[in-house]
């Protein structure tokens, strides 16, 4: 058997997916466009490129990084929802909430990348994954 819970859980790295495959399709063409070769260039650090390629390429990097940041403490509680059977009702709802709100978020990083609209989704997603935290804490505390 398995908990409503995993549901968002694949929806959100399935979304994660996407947003590399877009992240690398922008930027080798980005690449192109400056003259990059990948052949003849090495590594450096995380945002190493940002002035170098053009804003709106790196906004989809950036987002995606963002989606192995906080979204990894997600996962965790969900496992701990789902393991404690209190992985459906309010909790997948608060988890689908957080999906919606992350894919959005990435949406607008993505494109537009107003601060203010991209910090209230932030926001509002770390709020129900708070809610889901003390949830977890609760039927850990309770069983």
């Amino acid at each position: 058997m398995h908990s409503p819970i995993l549901a968002p859980v694949v929806a959100l790295v399935a979304w994660t997916l996407i947003m590399l495959v877009w992240a690398v399709i922008v930027r080798i063409s980005e690449f192109a466009r400056v003259g990059i070769d990948i052949n003849k260039v090495r590594g450096s650090k995380p945002g190493g490129l940002d002035g170098v390629l053009a804003d709106q390429a790196q906004w989809k990097m950036h987002n995606y990084i963002h989606l192995t940041e906080q979204p990894v403490l997600f996962y965790a509680i969900c496992g701990v929802l789902a393991v404690t059977g209190t992985g459906g009702g309010f909790n997948a709802l608060l988890a689908w909430s957080y999906v919606g709100l992350r894919v959005v978020h990435s949406i607008v990083q993505s494109t537009s990348n107003i601060i203010k609209l991209r910090f209230a989704l932030f926001a509002l997603s770390t709020l129900a994954l708070m809610a889901m935290t003390l949830h977890a804490a609760l039927a850990l505390a309770w069983h």
